[in-house]
């Protein structure tokens, strides 16, 4: 197994580069109104939620989501974006206190994704989900909106090889699901983000993995984004409200927290989000599958010039 890290970390480029995307901005203008507020989107978390591994701003996951956010709600979206690469789950501190220190209003939506970097460096579940917890009950405290991408499936990584691959999964699951119970009992919801690093790139390497073989490449990224914003649009009342119900075809409905997070974790683009307060079994939840759809990609247009 130490052997195998060591061939890891030598093969994977492990995301030092500083360059990332800048993608901060206004999207949808065409959706202007004098005197609407336009919605206020913020991206916490790590190198995944910054955009890691894109040369265009358009290609981020902010961008993305703004983007679509922008068309379903018919109106602009601001996107401020605090994630910064190398993150771990003890940088949400910091990054919500930039988030709540701003003088313009809470944003209406928070999306974290994180944990990779805790799975890699080692850090403890217990303490990982601990940070995540306090960062999503203090956003919602403030009154956002919060969206939490869990663990990604770092098992996918082409360079992995076994047994490291199958104790890398293992662990990000683990992790995954421990974060979902986290972020639920806060009033968040999650989306399973085993497509960034999950099936579809395992079977699609090369056209999922960016160059340096860890970070997505804008059709990783695109798969990611189309998971995330049906949860983003349902959280803000946005979505249709026929498909708020659950759908036994697709196997949703409600279940005890820690096997929703279970079933989350095995399974990309699950949603789970609280619903009953309590049950025989403890906290119940709502498990989802939501259907995804594709947004065109749009750079965000140039701020004013002050006068």
């Amino acid at each position: 197994v130490l052997a195998e890290v060591q061939l890891a970390r030598r093969r994977v480029g492990n995301g030092m580069s500083p360059h990332v995307p800048n993608a901060d901005g206004r999207y949808g203008r065409t959706y202007d109104v004098p005197g609407e507020v336009p919605l206020r989107l913020t991206m916490l978390g790590d190198s995944t939620a910054a955009g890691q591994g894109v040369h265009r701003a358009g290609q981020t996951p902010g961008a993305l989501l703004a983007s679509g956010l922008s068309a379903l709600a018919e109106r602009p979206v601001e996107l401020r974006t605090v994630a910064t690469p190398g993150a771990r789950s003890d940088d949400l501190d910091r990054q919500v206190a930039l988030v709540l220190a701003d003088p313009d209003p809470v944003p209406d939506i928070c999306v974290i994704m994180v944990g990779a970097n805790d799975v890699t460096h080692r850090m403890p579940p217990t303490r990982s989900v601990r940070h995540l917890s306090s960062a999503v009950r203090r956003l919602r405290t403030a009154g956002a909106e919060v969206v939490v991408g869990t663990c990604p499936d770092l098992g996918t990584i082409e360079p992995v090889q076994q047994p490291l691959r199958w104790l890398a999964r293992r662990a990000s699951r683990q992790l995954a699901a421990a974060q979902t119970i986290g972020v639920v009992e806060q009033g968040g919801r999650t989306v399973s983000l085993g497509d960034l690093l999950g099936p579809e790139f395992a079977a699609n390497p090369r056209e999922l993995f960016g160059p340096d073989n860890y970070h997505p490449s804008a059709e990783g990224y695109a798969t990611a984004a189309m998971a995330v914003l049906p949860t983003v649009c349902a959280s803000l009342g946005l979505w249709p409200a026929e498909e708020e119900r659950p759908d036994a075809s697709r196997r949703e409905g409600f279940l005890p927290v820690a096997r929703a997070a279970a079933e989350a974790a095995s399974e990309a683009g699950t949603e789970v989000a609280a619903a009953m307060p309590s049950g025989p079994r403890g906290p119940w939840a709502l498990l989802k599958r939501r259907r995804r759809r594709r947004v065109p990609e749009q750079e965000p247009a140039p701020a004013a010039p002050s006068s």
